[in-house]
């Protein structure tokens, strides 16, 4: 099944004419006073969530038990909208991100979120992207791929059947990337994942935008061409454009894409910080702006219940979510790409040790063997100085 979106009325909700902005000044005025007085008025929020895409990728999928949650949290590196349209030259420009034609569809940022249901301390487990892992119906090779791998051989038999419309090509491509990325890391990490919340590249833009800035921090200067990343050391605010230079970093940084996944950690970090300090969850203004924002960048799982998560995640800022990188054995090589190797079992009884007893194991895992050309493991990454206002700092 396709991704779907509400199809848009005449009178579009984000763009309102004249004559409907006292109406939704009445409807914001009367969110807020209902939530000011504890009432039941997140029915608004849910009528207005409904418009950010779902997808069908986790139907009939196993659940967690005893009312945890594993999230899936997936970025992917293209340059182009939910309709596989281009983005517009003068956004690639404020991304600096280059060509709608480069990017593809890998999904270089992958973390799965466990909130327990008991309401202790959240982990986040980031997944680097080149790690070496069995996709499915493809066989070994680098996590990012399986969505990309997927999308690609469903709209080749698309179009094989007659299927010339874009459109729908689209869409249904990513409804079997999603999946294929899905089935690839609940393999990999072996537990059940819940829900997930898919963002495009220009999705960290906007999310930036919309909070007004995020908060990091950085031990040391940095400045590199290739993501447009130029930024002081110490404590700091990033706006959209830099937010996105930020979490795409990996040149000049000592550990290349596993230095890449603090920063993206930090930026969550720093985003879910921003969120409560901020009076979001308790500003409906805010919260619908947040949310209008999302409609534009933002694919997550049908049925899933954003308004519970909202009052959920109010918990998951404050330092309430522990980040921890999977680990890597060491960096090999397979037909000319660099690739980490990984092993399976060492990492799923980690995460057995974080987040409880494995609800699903797969079945018959290996560890992944290198190449000839592997190299050293890489030497792990010192723990960050709390000197950033609250918010780690990385390199």
């Amino acid at each position: 099944m396709s991704a779907h979106r509400r199809k848009p009325t005449t009178r579009s909700r984000r763009h309102p004419s004249h004559r409907r902005r006292p109406g939704r000044t009445l409807l914001v005025t009367g969110c807020a006073l209902v939530a000011l007085a504890g009432g039941g008025g997140w029915y608004l929020y849910r009528d207005l969530a409904a418009g950010i895409g779902s997808s069908k990728a986790l139907e009939g999928a196993e659940k967690s038990k005893f009312g945890d949650s594993n999230i899936l949290l997936m970025g992917l590196d293209s340059r182009r909208d939910q309709n596989g349209e281009k983005l517009p030259a003068e956004v690639l420009d404020k991304l600096h991100a280059g060509s709608s034609d480069i990017g593809g569809y890998n999904a270089n940022t992958l973390i799965l979120l466990h909130v327990p249901g008991d309401g202790g301390r959240a982990t986040a487990f980031s997944v680097p992207r080149d790690d070496f892992v069995d996709i499915p119906g493809h066989g070994k090779d680098k996590i990012k791929k399986a969505y990309g791998l997927a999308k690609e051989k469903k709209q080749e038999q698309l179009a094989a059947r007659g299927v010339e419309d874009g459109r729908e090509l689209e869409q249904e491509g990513r409804e079997a990337g999603r999946a294929a990325q899905i089935e690839t890391v609940r393999n990999f990490l072996g537990v059940p994942i819940d829900h997930f919340a898919e963002l495009n590249l220009a999705g960290f833009y906007h999310l930036a935008d919309a909070l007004g800035g995020v908060p990091v921090c950085l031990n040391k200067a940095v400045k590199d061409t290739y993501s447009g990343a130029d930024f002081p050391a110490g404590p700091q605010t990033l706006d959209g454009r830099q937010s996105l230079a930020f979490v795409r970093q990996r040149h000049g940084l000592d550990r290349g894409d596993l230095d890449r996944t603090k920063r993206q950690q930090a930026f969550l970090a720093g985003a879910t910080k921003k969120l409560n300090s901020a009076g979001t969850f308790t500003d409906p203004a805010k919260l619908i702006k947040l949310i209008d924002v999302a409609k534009q960048d933002v694919v997550t799982d049908e049925g899933w219940d954003l308004t519970a998560f909202v009052k959920q995640a109010k918990n998951l800022s404050g330092g309430r979510v522990r980040f921890t990188t999977l680990p890597v054995e060491r960096f090999g090589r397979n037909y000319g790409e660099d690739i980490n190797v990984v092993d399976d079992m060492k990492i799923k009884r980690l995460i057995a040790e974080q987040i409880g007893p494995m609800a699903s194991a797969a079945p018959g895992t290996q560890g992944a063997t290198s190449s000839p050309e592997a190299a050293p493991p890489p030497s792990p990454s010192p723990s960050a100085p709390q000197d950033g206002g609250g918010i780690p700092c990385v390199d």
